[in-house]
């Protein structure tokens, strides 16, 4: 029977630019195409288009995918997990290099089209191929892929087994062990079992917060602070922005559904709200007000800014880009004074949203907060939970999918350290069991 191979492609050094691959005998199947955002100095309103993939191979925002050019076979498919850039956003300067089609969950398959119509330098023409979660997909002789719902911090995101003639291979990027989501449906807990029943070779899992102790909060949670805070704090008619990640659809959908609360008017702001939002909306992944402004361009938010201050702050709720300080976001603009939208002693800031962990995005977000409270803002930080799994939603899933080895991913040495520890609780043993790999390694498992 055929070894498997996995090659860690990137990912495996740092959060960002995921992207893994398996071979089992002659067929190939890659895992993810991520982009790292930090490296661009940016989050998500990421202007790559024109950069070629050499460039940014070297800048260390997209995997080095050069490691499998050695290696001898055929790439049968690229199936995503998710549609956060971290995961899908190298696919418009990588995937033409394979003929293999992209498979993905609806939601994410549009985001994908975004990315390749955006796209300056390349042309991907690979077939793109939209899968439901409980789908199963055979893409070559030996292997077929099943997609198994679970929930993060974006819609439609899926675990990916790979079935193969040495059993199912799951590959677990990013989720958390919500049973109380407030878009979609709950983790496919029962599959899982079932799967983890029917016997797994191999987990590869993320291991962003394995090193925070206890269970991640549910979605659920977060709905509640942020209604906490902002019923909470009207009873004083000054302005009120709130920021969070535009691919959050669902802390999006519960903000505006306390705007209507609040009898203030949600006005979506930024480019790439404009990106994930319209097209959540339009595939009838949620059912927005009537009422409801998103605007894109920065021509559009400066006009929309300029009527807003007219009409009186206290009538609108703007939901901005911005939160982790990225550069000519809209809320680094209204910090610099750069729209009509001035903030003045005793007007609020929410942050419905974590610090990413990197030195570079800790240092653009601190900027922002000095230069909002230099101008009177009242700051509301950590209005958030995060959609990653912590310890013991990591030691939860072990347990169900009890594979034979388990590799972290998605993280960089201390994560994968905490994942490590946490997995040798379990019964598992480093280097034997537990593998630890670094980007453009490879493990052969017999």
């Amino acid at each position: 029977m055929d070894d498997i191979g996995i090659i860690a492609v990137g990912g495996y050094n740092e959060m960002g630019r995921n992207m893994t691959a398996l071979h089992v005998g002659k067929d190939i199947v890659i895992f993810d195409m991520g982009l790292r955002l930090d490296q661009v100095q940016i989050h998500e309103d990421v202007e790559v288009e024109r950069m070629h993939s050499l460039d940014l191979i070297k800048l260390g925002a997209i995997p080095d995918d050069t490691v499998l050019k050695g290696v001898d076979g055929t790439v049968r498919a690229i199936v995503c997990t998710h549609g956060h850039l971290d995961h899908i956003g190298a696919i418009s300067k990588l995937a033409h290099r394979y003929r293999a089609p992209i498979i993905a969950t609806p939601y994410t398959i549009g985001l994908i089209k975004q990315l390749i119509k955006a796209e300056r330098k390349f042309n991907a023409e690979n077939e793109l191929v939209p899968m439901n979660a409980g789908e199963t997909k055979e893409i070559s002789s030996n292997l077929s892929i099943e997609f198994i719902r679970v929930q993060h911090s974006t819609i439609d995101c899926v675990f990916i087994a790979l079935h193969t003639p040495r059993g199912a291979l799951l590959y677990a990027n990013d989720f958390k062990m919500d049973r109380t989501p407030t878009l979609g449906e709950p983790p496919d807990i029962q599959r899982l079992k079932q799967l983890g029943k029917e016997g797994v070779f191999l987990m590869i899992t993320e291991s962003t917060n394995a090193g925070i102790t206890g269970k991640t909060p549910s979605e659920r949670i977060a709905k509640d602070m942020l209604h906490d805070v902002l019923v909470g704090t009207e009873e004083t008619e000054s302005g009120i922005i709130v920021t969070t990640f535009s691919s959050h659809i669902a802390r999006i959908n519960a903000i505006v559904e306390i705007a209507k609360k609040m009898d203030r008017i949600p006005v979506l702001m930024g480019r790439s709200m404009d990106k994930y939002v319209k097209l959540a909306k339009r595939m009838g992944y949620i059912k927005f007000p009537d009422n409801l402004k998103v605007y894109g361009t920065r021509k559009t938010v400066d006009k929309a800014f300029a009527r807003i201050a007219s009409e009186g702050k206290e009538k609108y709720l703007p939901i901005v880009t911005g939160h982790q300080g990225e550069p000519g976001a809209v809320l680094e603009r209204i910090s610099m004074d750069g729209t009509d939208y001035r903030i003045e002693t005793g007007d609020k800031v929410i942050f419905s949203a974590n610090v990413i962990p990197t030195p570079s995005t800790r240092a653009n977000r601190y900027a922002l907060e000095t230069k909002l409270r230099m101008r009177g803002a009242r700051i509301y930080d950590g209005v958030h939970v995060s959609g990653h799994a912590c310890r013991e939603d990591h030691w939860e899933l072990l347990r169900i999918i009890n594979p034979e080895h388990v590799i972290p991913a998605h993280g960089n040495l201390v994560m994968h350290s905490s994942y490590v520890e946490m997995a040798e609780d379990t019964g598992y043993v480093l280097g034997d069991t537990v593998h630890l790999l670094r980007n453009g390694e490879e493990l052969i498992l017999g």
